[in-house]
């Protein structure tokens, strides 16, 4: 296990990312990113749903890094899904951000004309505008199907995974696709007593750390990048400080025992989820679970 994970192409990506959902504030969000790569972190994720790429790019342009030190995710939303809307879309995002290439482009929800949208995105990477292409929330059978009809299948795909929803079956699929799990949320937003739980707090006593780098280091043990998300630098800095320790059998036990089987934020085959994100971008609900 490293700090890095080769995707299939060849890209390499950093295993420890920044998200930067629901950090609406201008100036808020430019501090964090700001402050995210100064305490360490490479990888930004950002979403056009997210309304906030244009200040990920001034932090991005302020930060003195050189723009190749960085990986630079987004996505397209259900709103801009068909070939023509996100090919617009791409070239709005790097307008935002400031770039003239990302490093991943996602497609942000199973819903739409993703089809269409997945033509552009391939037509985007041929072209060398971005380095990778992925989707979002994407269950097995969406999965597999685009896998199988694709020309060029997704590198990553981003899902809800977290000690209560730990979705092993899906792992499993997506290591023989191929595909590049990367968990966002992966403190369910600490939601459903996810900081309370025992388990967590017992395993990270003995190991000097966090119920939070517990969770981190669990994902990492198991090939799943993440992109933990703070606007408080010293709980950055923590998240990153995760490579020093490792959980054993018994413990990683211990944990999978959490699984409550089911998601705490998003589940695209609920009726009311489903119409959430649709309606996501005038009424930005976190969940309807």
């Amino acid at each position: 296990m490293t700090e890095r994970v080769r995707l299939p192409n060849g890209v390499e990506m950093p295993m420890v990312g920044f998200g930067v959902f629901q950090i609406t504030d201008p100036a808020a969000c430019e501090r964090a990113v700001l402050d995210a790569v100064s305490v360490g972190y490479r990888l930004i994720d950002t979403a056009s749903s997210y309304g906030n790429e244009a200040a990920v790019g001034r932090a991005i342009a302020r930060c003195g890094l050189p723009r190749e030190e960085l990986f630079v995710t987004t996505k397209a939303y259900i709103q801009q899904m068909g070939y023509r809307q996100t090919m617009r879309a791409f070239d709005e995002s790097l307008q935002n951000l400031g770039l003239d290439y990302l490093d991943l482009y996602l497609v942000h929800m199973p819903f739409g004309d993703y089809y269409g949208s997945w033509r552009a995105m391939e037509e985007l990477y041929r072209a060398g505008r971005v380095r990778a292409i992925g989707v979002c929330n994407f269950l097995p059978d969406r999965l597999l199907d685009l896998c199988y009809s694709a020309e060029i299948a997704p590198q990553v795909n981003q899902i809800e995974r977290h000690p209560h929803f730990q979705r092993g079956e899906e792992l499993a699929l997506m290591g023989e696709l191929g595909v590049q799990p990367q968990g966002w949320a992966p403190f369910a937003e600490g939601l459903k007593g996810m900081f309370a739980e025992p388990v967590l707090a017992a395993i990270a006593r003995r190991h000097g750390k966090t119920p939070a780098q517990v969770i981190l280091r669990w994902d990492l043990q198991q090939g799943v990048a993440v992109i933990p998300k703070s606007v408080h630098r010293e709980r950055m800095a923590e998240n990153l400080a995760v490579w020093d320790f490792a959980l054993d059998e018994g413990e990683m036990a211990q944990i999978a025992a959490l699984d409550r089987g089911r998601p705490t934020l998003l589940d695209p085959r609920e009726p009311s989820e489903v119409k959430r994100v649709y309606d996501y971008l005038r009424n930005p609900v976190l969940t309807s679970l």
